[in-house]
């Protein structure tokens, strides 16, 4: 069946419009001539967090700029590849590479239009995520350390920085937890739709039997916190404990009590560090994710207010979020947005883009419908 290359570049145009529309170009582009004008001042590293900051913020904004104006500039270029395919009877390799092309653009316009909606308090901030085991025994470490896996080459594949904070081996196999950071703008706004339950289904490799086994695992994701977020915690707060960091099968890595746990009293929130190389990094580190989590806890107190004073809305996520069946038949199959594949493999290579585009719209419509119920 022809491609109707008029009508498929009429819907991109039409979507890159309300990309524009959302993004405020102009607004972008005075916001790149501030922070221009901030970077070139002279004294500008005398405060190198401030300095840090500001030269963030204005590579930020420039990307996103050069995204949506990049973006457009390929619509016309297909826009000319067609012309240049169907005059004079046409060509059909020209048809060919334009196809093609078309389905690249689709897929990148669809990416960009779903970044126009993280519009949420924290989806703009890096993001903190913790892996733990859950029912499965040996399984579930396993499969804790599976998603580890998943996380990070998902990352690696956009070139997005990743930093392993603390890693929490089980005795067999696996993980019993691993938190690590995703230190790329809307890191959170991406994968906080990836919180929840996990589950497994698969022939367990540690059944001498070989029988089918379900395993969980929990997926926390949370926003990095700044130094502009006013979350203080009182020293007689928190419980600091030190002990020496650890490997696969409990194998000492370092002699010296370097790794940090630290406990919130009054929440009983704890937080383990111990992939730094010191007792001050560690300790430095276990604030900050205790920070953001306790702001994260925070904000989920006053949406559950909220909540209680609006009455009953129907958009819960519930626990168990995505299912990974490699037996019998193979299936990956998220539960709130019924997105599935029939290739495991390469989700747990990192292909996981499709479940996190379609989570991020089932977000979206959820709030949309509950915002109608309320009215």
């Amino acid at each position: 069946m022809a491609v109707d290359f008029a009508e498929e570049i009429k819907n991109l145009r039409s979507t890159m419009d309300s990309v524009r529309q959302v993004t405020d170009l102009d607004r972008l582009q005075a916001q790149i001539t501030d922070l221009e004008s901030q970077a070139a001042a002279p004294d500008l590293w005398d405060d190198q967090e401030k300095a840090q900051q500001v030269t963030s913020a204005l590579s930020r904004a420039k990307a996103e700029h050069d995204r949506v104006t990049g973006m457009d500039s390929r619509v016309e270029d297909l826009e000319v590849l067609v012309e240049m395919g169907t005059e004079d009877g046409g060509d059909a390799d020209t048809i060919a590479e334009a196809e093609a092309e078309l389905a690249k653009l689709k897929k990148d316009v669809g990416e960009l239009e779903v970044r126009t909606l993280l519009a949420g308090e924290y989806d703009e901030r890096e993001a903190v995520v913790t892996i733990r085991s859950g029912a499965g025994g040996v399984d579930a470490a396993d499969f804790a350390e599976m998603l580890l896996r998943m996380y990070l080459r998902w990352a690696e594949r956009h070139d997005y920085p990743t930093k392993v904070l603390d890693t929490s081996y089980a005795e067999e196999a696996g993980l019993k937890s691993a938190t690590f950071e995703v230190k790329v703008p809307y890191a959170f706004g991406n994968l906080s739709v990836e919180g929840g339950t996990h589950r497994l289904v698969r022939i367990s490799p540690f059944d001498n039997q070989g029988r089918r086994q379900t395993s969980f695992a929990a997926v926390e994701v949370i926003p990095l916190i700044e130094s502009t977020d006013s979350i203080e915690i009182p020293e007689n707060e928190i419980k600091v404990d030190v002990f020496r960091s650890s490997g696969p099968g409990g194998q000492s890595v370092n002699t010296t009590d370097s790794a940090v746990r630290m406990t919130h009293i009054p929440t009983g929130i704890v937080v383990s560090m111990q992939n730094e190389k010191s007792q001050i990094q560690n300790r430095a580190a276990a604030l900050r994710v205790l920070q953001s989590r306790l702001l994260l806890q925070k904000k989920a107190e006053e949406a559950a207010e909220r909540k209680e004073l609006a009455g009953d809305v129907k958009a819960s996520w519930g626990d168990q979020m995505r299912s990974y069946v490699l037996n019998p038949y193979q299936m990956v199959k998220d539960l709130r947005t019924e997105h599935e594949t029939g290739n495991p493999s390469a989700v747990f290579d990192g292909d996981i883009d499709d479940f996190i585009e379609a989570g991020i719209r089932w977000r979206i419509a959820e709030a949309k419908a509950a915002e109608t119920e309320k009215a």
